[in-house]
């Protein structure tokens, strides 16, 4: 009787021997213990270090042949609000290709005449261009520029030029918000989604697609088989290429119809680079299939992955407001330029040659990603 009961009974000791079998399981498990590790450090890291709602130093270029030193102090009091970069003095159509590309954030445009005019007291009017498909970003900029025609020339209007500090500003400033004028935060959101859904979901099922046939054995049967390598990889992902462009689809769609996204560019095009990111990222799904030994495995590397690519891609954080650790995280991503392809054609309507520089890097990711993956699959073969 004593037995049966201390049988019963809550035992320390066994408890302490499952612990330690579990603990010596773990230890053994690399890849989960390190998942486990790092996906909260890099969560700390990136909400701590690289994400940031207001973004400073946005990449500018001012377009004018006013050289006089009143068009110069109105210059240096843009850059001295912390918000604009001014990276170059180019002419006004050079300023509306860069702008238009997205190689920088504002472009500002100051009249030939601009002392001429603002001596003579007609208060000239200065253009700012500034690319608002992602309002987040240059939405702290436009602000301060409100604060710039009242405050830009108290030091120069003294002594003879002193009327001209009336009730008005010297000069008038008007911003121009480009691709998103209304700063409507789905026009930016949602064609995002097309990218990021894409990788939460093909690279997940191609990494446990292949995973799954390891561990159900069948994967022995494609090794008996005479199919190459580039065949079984090419099998693979070509029923997620499918999948993704109904993805893709469905997402279009619901852009259209629900939240009235803009559709300016050619279709074509956006057909062409939604292929070339499925495949990237079909690739990413491929090679950690060659890692991972189990589907759990498979789903925390797919997991893992995603976290850079939904934070520093520039879909929820300005991509301008990173540092430049962070930033060059981001580039060498496939969806950061997936992104901005997308925005690029669906509200500027972008043509092959603006978002061309975009392109390559995708189709270099596939090169080395997918040389790494059958790279992989061979040692798996052998």
């Amino acid at each position: 009787m004593r037995k049966i009961i201390s049988d019963k009974a809550l035992s320390w000791r066994r408890i302490g021997s499952v612990l330690r079998k579990e603990f010596v399981q773990l230890k053994r498990d690399r890849l989960t213990l390190a998942m486990l590790i790092g996906i909260p450090l890099i969560q700390l890291i990136l909400f701590g270090y690289a994400i940031n709602g207001d973004p400073k130093h946005l990449p500018s270029v001012i377009a004018t042949t006013d050289n006089g030193p009143l068009s110069r102090s109105v210059i240096r009091a843009i850059e001295n609000t912390g918000y604009f970069d001014i990276q170059a003095v180019v002419s006004e159509a050079e300023a509306e290709r860069q702008i238009s590309e997205g190689l920088v954030q504002f472009a500002i445009v100051l009249p030939s005449d601009f002392s001429r005019k603002l001596l003579r007291g007609e208060r000239p009017v200065i253009a700012v261009y500034g690319d608002a498909s992602d309002p987040s970003t240059s939405g702290g900029a436009i602000s301060a520029l409100n604060q710039l025609p009242a405050q830009a020339l108290q030091t120069e209007l003294r002594g003879p030029l002193a009327h001209l500090r009336s009730t008005q500003p010297p000069f008038e400033l008007r911003v121009h918000r480009r691709y998103n004028p209304e700063g409507i935060t789905a026009y930016n959101v949602v064609p995002g989604l097309m990218g990021i859904i894409l990788v939460m979901t093909l690279v997940m099922m191609t990494a446990m697609a292949m995973t799954r046939e390891r561990e159900r054995g069948t994967l022995e049967n494609l090794l008996a088989t005479p199919v190459k390598p580039v065949e079984v990889m090419m099998g693979k992902i070509l029923p997620y290429v499918v999948i993704g462009y109904v993805q893709v689809s469905m997402i279009y769609i619901a852009s259209r119809l629900l939240f009235d996204v803009p559709m300016f560019g050619s279709y074509l095009l956006l057909t062409a680079a939604v292929l070339i990111f499925i495949i990237a990222t079909l690739g990413v799904g491929f090679l950690f299939s060659t890692i991972a030994r189990t589907q759990l495995q498979a789903m925390q590397m797919a997991i893992f992955f995603f976290l850079p690519n939904i934070m520093l891609s520039g879909f929820m954080f300005p991509f301008r407001g990173m540092p430049t650790w962070a930033q060059w995280i981001g580039e060498a991503l496939p969806v950061t330029h997936f992104l901005r392809v997308v925005r690029g054609v669906m509200l500027k309507g972008s043509t092959l040659a603006d978002v061309g520089h975009e392109m390559w890097p995708m189709a270099l990711f596939i090169v080395l990603v997918g040389g790494l993956a059958m790279w992989r699959y061979r040692q798996t073969l052998d």
